[in-house]
């Protein structure tokens, strides 16, 4: 039996370093070229980082993440996967089987939850007449969202964590609504994990923390994104600022079809642009899981979703939201939309990891102060264009602000600049190599995504 690599995020950073160099070295003139592409960086101000990104553990949000159960999170999924199946035309009136007794019981649990915290979570059936467009007949259905609000001390931004409660036999049947459909790894494991962490932060953070979270139970995955979809478009046009769009989709089978085990990683998807707000979120979930829970290895993937594949987090992408996908390392699809999608093959330790990376992330950038939405770069004339000038808005709730640089070839964040309370920069790195970046730092420590300049464009002059 092989085991992965316990550090494959690590692994390919490293990787990706040395074989950067290697290349650069064994071509004609190698070794100027390696040591020109060291100056960029090297040369630069500031500090190296280290895989952690400059992120500072919070005791408060370490403890609440101590708080997530594997106990919990089974009973959760085995509740909804008693239901039978959870298609999202399947029966609404059976208080035992189908999506209406499920949507019901995942708003009592909530609504539970609420009571406990003395209404601090404000619980929601969020419903829409959506068509199915996939439908030969396209029929019109009643998709409804379950939602749990946990309002913060800024209402107009929010954090979306994700996961959807239907099921189906799709590989069957796409429109099969009265077979047993377990889905208890799609998506039963991801639902589990936003229900547990509903119940996780209302209990440590009562009061909220900086930005709002909502805690966001899916319908209509497999027909469409039909549920996330609507939400995207509802939060839009409420004016809302959407801080990070996450989903949990398959995140608890650890067991490969050839017997390959791996419990200790996970995939996070990120969408291109390499300097877009999804691959930044991208980013910042790998520094929290370094940070908070190091044993469990963050593996990016640069591209939005698995290979003709989709999830939640896309609405949200194609709205410009920062968004990605949390999926486990090993896919089995045999499994998947089949009846063959049962409790048994859910590894509950492993599901349990996934939400403290999803609470670490959640739990740092709701605490956090605004991204910087105004940061602009301009060549120093004064150097003869080897500076660069960078300029923002002062943000409110932010003690002080940090510079952060990388290479375009680097996957992370390679030096960081502490920049106090000023709102410009000049800076000593010739960023038609480089990207740079400004992130706002609170009081407490909390760092927000970082604004990348220069921007995703392309310009003909």
């Amino acid at each position: 039996m092989h085991v992965l690599n316990r550090r494959p995020a690590r692994a390919f950073r490293q990787a990706f370093l040395v074989l950067l160099g290697a290349m650069s070295a064994c071509m004609p003139g190698g070794a100027r070229r390696a040591e020109a592409t060291a100056h960029v960086v090297a040369a630069g101000e500031g500090v190296v980082l280290d895989a952690r990104g400059g992120l500072t553990v919070d005791p408060a949000l370490a403890a609440a993440l101590t708080d997530i159960s594997p106990a919990r999170l089974r009973v959760t999924d085995s509740t909804l996967v008693a239901f039978g199946t959870r298609h999202t035309m399947s029966d609404t009136v059976s208080a035992t089987s189908g999506i209406g007794a499920a949507r019901r019981w995942i708003f009592g649990e909530l609504s539970r939850y609420a009571a406990e915290c003395g209404g601090c979570l404000r619980v929601e059936l969020d419903p829409a007449m959506l068509t199915i467009a996939r439908h030969p007949d396209k029929p019109s259905v009643n998709v409804v969202n379950v939602l749990a609000w946990l309002p913060g001390r800024d209402t107009s931004r929010v954090i979306v964590i994700g996961g959807h409660y239907d099921s189906c036999v799709c590989n069957k049947d796409r429109f099969d609504a009265t077979s047993n459909a377990p889905g208890a790894d799609d998506d039963g494991s991801g639902s589990a994990a936003v229900i547990e962490l509903a119940r996780v932060f209302s209990r440590h953070f009562p009061h909220g923390l900086n930005a709002t979270i909502v805690f966001a139970v899916y319908s209509g995955e497999e027909l469409g994104l039909l549920g996330s979809t609507h939400l995207a478009e509802r939060l839009h046009a409420q004016g809302y600022r959407i801080l990070a769009a996450m989903t949990d989709d398959i995140v608890g089978n650890v067991v490969a079809d050839d017997g390959t085990r791996d419990s200790t990683s996970i995939r996070v998807f990120g969408a291109d642009p390499d300097a877009g707000v999804s691959r930044e979120l991208l980013r910042y979930v790998w520094s929290a899981g370094e940070t908070y829970q190091p044993s469990f290895a963050v593996l990016p993937v640069f591209r939005l979703d698995r290979i003709n594949r989709g999830g939640d987090h896309i609405p949200f992408h194609n709205k410009g939201d920062p968004a990605v996908r949390f999926t486990e390392r090993l896919e089995n699809y045999k499994r998947q939309h089949l009846p063959t999608d049962t409790l048994a093959d859910v590894d509950f330790g492993y599901v349990s990891r996934v939400a403290r990376l999803n609470g670490a992330t959640i739990g740092a950038l709701a605490a956090a102060p605004p991204m910087p939405d105004s940061a602009v770069v301009r060549r120093d004339a004064a150097s003869g264009g080897q500076k660069w000038r960078l300029t923002w808005r002062r943000v409110p709730g932010a003690a002080s602000y940090e510079v952060l640089v990388r290479r375009t070839t680097a996957p992370q964040w390679e030096r960081v600049v502490a920049v106090g309370a000023d709102t410009t920069y000049l800076l000593s790195v010739q960023l038609d190599d480089a990207y740079a970046g400004v992130r706002a730092v609170g009081p407490s420590g909390f760092r927000s995504l970082a604004a990348v300049v220069p921007a995703a464009a392309f310009v003909t002059r």
